[in-house]
């Protein structure tokens, strides 16, 4: 009895729960479990997650290459076409069939092509390994880019800390500078002072090295 619920519990995490329920098929599954809920963390390592025998083709514009993912997981061509025609012969049955009439319409069809249903059984399990295993390693990757970029954006607002306390020193010592020169011009201009404005604008004048500051031609040429 624990065999059978192990099974049925490793069946389980291969279907994905609908919205709406289909009607009952007589399978000989026993009783399967309910699904894990939809929050998993798809980042925990899992067997599924190691079925690709070479890396899998990443997705291009939004799009993934379901055979090339397949591929990858080494399921075979011939095994790819099995599911395939099986989806395709059940999506062609009238919607409202009973749900025995459809298994035994599907499994004559599948017999009369001479296509084993244990094969189809085990190339579908296969896909669904695949594409476990490919959402898994996806969210691994989606993972370690979020905190390679997290890490990235603390180095740089760290960068961003850092020139902003040199532009503050900056402006600090900048004010500093204007204060220390301002004071010092207060100083020396106690001598000019002395002298007399009338005094000093005539020196300037004559002085080549001297520029008059109310001259704006003077200003534009300092």
């Amino acid at each position: 009895m624990s065999q059978k619920k192990g099974w049925g519990e490793t069946v389980a995490g291969w279907f994905i729960e609908r919205d709406e329920p289909s009607a009952s098929v007589e399978t000989d599954f026993g009783d399967v479990p309910a699904p894990p809920p939809p929050t998993e963390n798809y980042t925990t390592p899992s067997p599924t997650q190691s079925v690709f025998q070479k890396p899998p083709p990443l997705p291009a514009g939004g799009q993934v290459d379901f055979a090339a993912v397949f591929e990858s997981a080494g399921v075979e061509t011939e095994e790819q076409q099995r599911v395939a025609r099986t989806t395709e012969l059940l999506r062609s049955l009238p919607a409202g069939t009973d749900g025995a009439v459809k298994k035994q319409i599907v499994e004559a069809s599948l017999k009369a092509f001479g296509v084993p249903i244990e094969k189809i059984i085990e190339a579908t399990v296969e896909e669904i390994q695949a594409l476990d295993g490919y959402i898994r390693n996806g969210a691994a990757d989606n993972e370690k880019l979020i905190q390679e970029s997290d890490a990235r954006i603390k180095q740089y607002e760290q960068e961003i800390q850092n020139i902003r306390s040199v532009m503050q020193q900056s402006v600090e010592e900048q004010q500093n500078l204007i204060k220390m020169c301002n004071d010092k011009k207060l100083e020396v201009q106690q001598v000019l002072e002395f002298f007399g404005q009338d005094t000093v604008a005539k020196v300037v004048k004559a002085s080549p090295k001297l520029h008059d500051p109310s001259d704006p031609s003077s200003n534009a040429a300092s």
